[in-house]
């Protein structure tokens, strides 16, 4: 397991913007993606964007155009960058990593989109 550390959420009106920050506390050797997944209550937890190691990178598609995955240049840190926030994105985001193929969870951020 390895530790990853989140901060970022908050709360925010429609149409903001906030930025989450995710940083593994290992060496980027052997990670093969890190992403980010959220779960709003009573739903299932899903997938948002993710980063592969080689740099790509993929969305969900009710985020796409609005949200932003980047990373640091050392590779173990991930940044989601949202805009035009829509109250549907209310939600606990969980920081994710995949190094050598086992999984690691951070402990989630609270995101709450409203007026």
């Amino acid at each position: 397991q390895v530790q990853l550390v989140e901060s970022g959420g908050g709360l925010v009106q429609p149409g903001g913007s906030l930025r989450l920050s995710c940083a593994a506390a290992v060496r980027s050797v052997g990670i093969n993606y890190m992403g980010w997944y959220r779960q709003a209550p009573g739903k299932q937890r899903e997938l948002v964007a993710v980063i592969s190691s080689g740099g790509t990178t993929d969305y969900t598609d009710s985020v796409k155009g609005r949200f932003t995955i980047s990373r640091d240049s050392a590779k173990t840190t991930v940044y989601l960058q949202m805009i035009s926030l829509k109250p549907e994105d209310t939600a606990f985001y969980y920081c994710k990593l995949r190094r050598f193929g086992a999984d690691s969870w951070g402990q989630g951020t609270q995101v709450t989109v409203s007026s």
